[in-house]
């Protein structure tokens, strides 16, 4: 049993997976899907000796350079700034927006001991020096470290980038303001935009 334990164990490190769903998953696994159980190993293994960060914007890769940024169609005049690479696919799955990323992998908390140096913001400001954009765009979330950053990041860069935005934050598309949060509504009257009425 003592196998069958390491593999339980070393499910638990998935977020969001406990003791007993790394149980479930594991004699699945055994019981009726073995083959299903190998190939997750296999790619798993690949995944963790291959995949690295893009040396230009820091998503995840298999090549020195992703393919967003190998990507010549899209807009070199914006660049947006973001959390995570799970913010890039996000981003990408929603459509709309064609310029090129930079990942943070975090956010400013000096409590955990990140710092500016964790964040790659001198690759961020060699990468704006090199690209020249005309838009910023500081895509962190709206927690309390989100918002530190990107305002860190805009000071920052401030001078050296024409435009620096912030991506809006309020009422979600089909919400109701009377079920909506004060913390939220407060960020979508700040984030409120001008209707132009002649068109």
């Amino acid at each position: 049993m003592a196998l069958i334990d390491d593999l339980v164990d070393a499910l638990t490190v998935l977020p969001g997976v406990g003791k007993k769903s790394a149980q479930r998953m594991a004699l699945h696994l055994l019981q009726r899907d073995r083959g299903g159980g190998t190939r997750l190993g296999n790619i798993l293994g690949h995944a963790m000796r291959d995949v690295r960060q893009c040396r230009v914007c820091r998503n995840l890769t298999e090549t020195e350079v992703c393919r967003l940024c190998d990507d010549p169609r899209r807009d070199s005049s914006l660049l947006c700034v973001v959390e995570s690479p799970a913010d890039v696919l996000a981003l990408e799955q929603a459509g709309g927006y064609r310029g090129y990323y930079f990942v943070l992998h975090g956010k400013l908390s000096p409590i955990d001991g990140v710092g500016p140096e964790e964040l790659g913001l001198e690759l961020l400001q060699q990468r704006i020096a090199e690209n020249n954009p005309d838009e910023l765009i500081l895509a962190t979330n709206p927690t309390v470290e989100g918002e530190a950053t990107a305002h860190y990041i805009g000071r920052l860069v401030g001078g050296t980038v024409a435009k620096v935005s912030r991506i809006a934050h309020g009422v979600p598309l089909g919400g109701e303001i009377e079920y909506t949060d004060g913390g939220t509504l407060s960020h979508a009257l700040q984030g409120r935009r001008h209707i132009n009425l002649l068109d």
